[in-house]
């Protein structure tokens, strides 16, 4: 199927977005400085949701009766929230905050092997494999030969954000039949009630009641992982899914981490090495090819197989 043709609107709100979530690893570092990992999650999930339920309210989108939804929205908060945002902030106490985009930007890689081994109709192509290898092979070169040879909390840290990856893979499966027939904000709606209801708890028992007295740019990053990175970027990435088509709102993937990189830079002085740069350029490959967007040659006939060899 060809690729829907992004208009300037598209681009805007897709640029929009990248820098939304590009911003989104700035702020967990913020937080961090005064906030624990789990007080910082529950803040951003149970802060998403309510402002959500505000927007279905206001425009009287039709909420589901169907009891099934009450595992659903579970199961999707734990893949889609919980996880993954308690996995990266934790990683992001040691890793930098652009690498850290770079490692999460696999997510797409590690959604095409788990769709291939749960839907029996989609096959590993050739295709599908090379951008596989590429994509891995650019992780390995970002995070370097010493990650895994001195595993420290700095190796560990890229672990876990690569395991959000993997998380938001089995989410984004797990999604395709779970969520069909709903409107996409009450289906993000639901799941991250489900995420607060895990993650609230969770944060009084692991960091104690939180004081509350955070300085101000504390008060700012909370705020804009709840109401920024996830209230308005759902209601973002459904906007760009519709105008767009699911190719084009996969090159999100590729756009977060230049933001994110460049943020990093110019707030905390971040400095990446070379080889995560590298390690980005295969993983950009990889990426590209997996989406089609950059096809890869058919080999020709041989004359044998024609019967015209002589």
């Amino acid at each position: 199927m060809p690729q829907q043709r992004l208009t300037p609107r598209a681009w805007g709100l897709l640029l929009l977005l990248s820098a939304i979530w590009g911003a989104s690893f700035l702020s967990n570092r913020a937080a961090l400085e005064e906030v624990g990992v789990a007080t910082t999650v529950a803040f951003r999930v149970a802060g998403a949701a309510v402002a959500l339920w505000l927007w279905i309210a206001a425009r009287r989108l039709p909420v589901p009766r169907d009891p099934a939804y009450l595992w659903r929205f579970p199961v999707m908060g734990l893949l889609n929230n919980v996880i993954p945002f308690s996995l990266i902030v934790w990683g992001q106490q040691h890793v930098p905050s652009g690498l850290a985009s770079i490692l999460n930007a696999t997510t797409a890689v590690f959604t095409v092997l788990v769709v291939t081994f749960v839907f029996p109709d989609e096959r590993l192509t050739a295709r599908k494999m090379l951008g596989v290898l590429l994509g891995f092979l650019g992780v390995a070169v970002a995070m370097g030969a010493s990650a895994l040879a001195a595993f420290d909390l700095a190796s560990l840290g890229q672990i876990a954000i690569l395991g959000a990856s993997l998380s938001y893979a089995f989410a984004a499966t797990f999604a395709r039949h779970a969520t069909r027939g709903l409107r996409p904000e009450v289906a993000a709606a639901g799941m991250l009630t489900a995420g607060a209801l895990v993650m609230v708890p969770a944060a009084l028992l692991i960091d104690g009641l939180p004081t509350l007295a955070y300085h101000p740019a504390t008060w700012a990053a909370l705020i804009y992982l709840a109401l920024c990175a996830s209230a308005l970027a759902y209601l973002l990435y459904y906007a760009v899914l519709t105008l767009a088509g699911a190719g084009n709102l996969s090159l999100v993937t590729l756009l977060i981490p230049p933001f994110a990189i460049t943020l990093g830079a110019l707030v905390y002085d971040e400095a990446l090495a070379p080889r995560a740069y590298a390690g980005f350029a295969l993983l950009a490959l990889g990426l590209l090819i997996l989406d089609g967007r950059l096809p890869l040659p058919r080999p020709k006939k041989s004359r044998e197989l024609s019967g015209g060899s002589r």
